[in-house]
């Protein structure tokens, strides 16, 4: 675990040092939902049939690096996430991200051993897609932590793709799925996990302030579900 942790630390490094000349942003939001569901999979166990989420975020970035936290707590208790990832964007087209997700808090949340820690470390791979054909693509795989294999108990580097296609300004296709066995996506092999189509839209309030809104309606082929979530972002 030192060794990846110092290998991040070597790349973060890396990163700053390449974002020298330009200056840092803070930025600071939330979105709330009717039910929180991740790459086609509801996370909240406890309440299938889901409840509302807040999931707050706070964000540094400086020149092509991005340092984050993400969150989400359910309103029924049942949902406990903190994430924090660091994005660099080598272009406009292409990022790299590696994310340390925490979704089970059953151990200290600075308990990082490999058999013991709830944490799971992942690195994600984006493609934004050009003009003439805005087709995004993102790998993201698993590599430590708490991904482990039902089967065995080994790790499972969970592997997921996406891909996202714009219908419109608002609009948005997407569709992706699991490459292997994973706890994290319900499969045992191959399986697509999400098809779903994303809306927004943004409602004036007044000259100055405008509220934006979407809609996920999509499908789980893999666990034959279906899901349709609502969102406000402040």
């Amino acid at each position: 675990m030192k060794k990846i942790i110092f290998a991040v630390a070597l790349l973060v490094s890396g990163m700053v040092s390449a974002s020298a000349q330009s200056k840092g942003t803070f930025s600071v939001g939330a979105d709330l939902v009717s039910s929180y569901v991740w790459r086609g999979v509801a996370q909240d166990a406890a309440n299938p049939k889901g409840t509302p989420n807040i999931q707050p975020s706070l964000t540094f970035t400086y020149g092509g690096l991005t340092l984050g936290a993400w969150g989400s707590s359910s309103f029924s208790g049942s949902v406990k996430e903190v994430d924090i990832y660091a994005t660099y964007a080598f272009s406009s087209l292409i990022s790299l991200t590696v994310t340390d997700y925490n979704w089970g808090f059953n151990n200290s949340y600075t308990n990082y051993k490999k058999d013991e820690t709830d944490h799971v470390f992942e690195a994600s791979l984006n493609y934004a897609g050009v003009e003439s054909f805005p087709l995004s693509v993102s790998l993201n795989t698993m590599f430590y932590g708490a991904d482990k294999k039902e089967s065995d108990g080994k790790q499972a580097y969970s592997t997921y793709f996406e891909l996202g296609y714009p219908l419109s300004s608002s609009a948005k296709l997407i569709a992706g799925g699991a490459f292997n066995e994973s706890v994290a996506y319900g499969t045992t092999g191959f399986g697509i996990t999400n098809i779903a189509l994303k809306v927004n839209k943004s409602i004036v309030i007044s000259d100055k302030f405008s509220l934006p809104v979407y809609g996920l309606v999509g499908l789980n082929p893999k666990a034959q579900d279906a899901f349709f979530v609502a969102g406000v972002t402040f």
